[in-house]
């Protein structure tokens, strides 16, 4: 397993293709949840070439399932906050544990701000629902941590019944079908462009560099 805080994942040169951030709200074809809004928007922005991914995801699930976005895009201080929270709650937690050892599992649950996927706007947690809306069981809630699920969110835990590894799978199918790839401590995390993708897929770069919404050019296309 690959956790971000490998250094081949730093290693990666950070290149960007300018492809534009697009507001999800926009798009009647992708459902969109709001426990994660923010005064800005930001949770809803994803690069185009995502947002074409998602769509063509969800025309892959099977009939009566819909992908149920929850966050996209996350600024830089916003993910420093959430990093230093949870390595904070780890600290007091284990005070016995080494200071690599408590980057490494604070990487677990999130990103390092200096390669994380959601500040490039590549990035998208996301379960799965009804056409009604009713979230479908994944095992457990997102963002659920390591240290409280036992490490059921783990995409392939094998704790978890039958009918969340099913769900998980429809999601694995499809999203990966799609050219995402999964973060593995975390099977509602889902990336493609940024520097974990290219570790996971072999690319020689990043499409998708980190990126400051205030001065991003916000697109309305998607193809």
């Amino acid at each position: 397993m690959i956790l971000l805080s490998d250094p081949r994942v730093a290693a990666v040169p950070s290149a960007d293709d300018g492809d534009p951030l697009v507001d999800l709200r926009e798009l009647p074809e992708q459902r969109l949840d709001r426990r994660a809004a923010d005064p800005s928007g930001a949770y809803a922005r994803l690069r185009a070439g995502v947002a074409d991914r998602l769509l063509a995801a969800q025309r892959a699930l099977p009939a009566g399932v819909r992908l149920l976005v929850i966050e996209g895009y996350r600024p830089y201080q916003a993910q420093l906050v959430i990093f230093t929270g949870y390595r904070e709650e780890l600290r007091r937690r284990h005070p016995d544990w080494s200071p690599e050892r408590l980057h490494r599992e604070t990487t677990k649950f999130v990103s390092p701000v200096e390669v994380a996927p959601h500040s490039t706007g590549g990035a998208v947690d996301l379960t799965l629902c009804t056409d009604d809306g009713v979230e479908l069981d994944l095992g457990t809630a997102v963002d659920a941590t390591p240290e409280d699920s036992a490490n059921a969110c783990f995409t392939d835990a094998p704790t978890i019944d039958g009918a969340a590894r099913r769900h998980r799978q429809i999601m694995v199918d499809a999203l990966g079908g799609a050219g995402l790839v999964n973060y593995p401590t975390e099977w509602w995390h889902w990336s493609y462009g940024d520097r974990y993708w290219a570790v996971t897929t072999g690319a020689p770069r990043t499409r998708y560099g980190p990126v400051d919404l205030a001065a991003a050019a916000i697109g309305a296309r998607v193809g």
